[in-house]
């Protein structure tokens, strides 16, 4: 009966640590910082991964792509306008010209106070 209870009580709880952190997403637009490529393809890494970087929310993301997708470096351009949603570690980033790709947030660093 005890088992019972317990199992229940943390059940319930996790259900509420995931219900807050789903809560967490931010999205918006902004501008694409740098696109570099990471990593190496080989036989069992077919395709080139991405590194995307952005500003948002007053901080510094970096969004890794995922090596079973192709994507072409010409489809998000450096200084162009980009739609972002961050939940969590991972990220949805959207191009200028509707190439949407999903990624995994790799780095975030707060941005620099801006100087008088």
């Amino acid at each position: 009966m005890r088992t019972s209870k317990s199992v229940a009580l943390l059940t319930a709880m996790m259900m509420i640590a995931i219900t807050a952190s789903a809560g967490s997403k931010i999205e918006g637009m902004t501008t694409l910082k740098d696109f570099q490529p990471t990593g190496m393809t080989d036989k069992t890494h077919k395709n080139q991964q991405y590194d995307l970087s952005f500003a948002a929310s007053g901080k510094q993301y970096t969004c890794r792509t995922n090596e079973k997708e192709s994507l072409k470096a010409t489809d998000f351009v450096v200084g162009s306008d980009l739609k972002y949603e961050v939940g969590g570690n991972k990220g949805k980033l959207k191009s200028s010209t509707g190439k949407q790709i999903e990624c995994t947030i790799v780095r975030v660093a707060d941005l620099p106070a801006t100087q008088p």
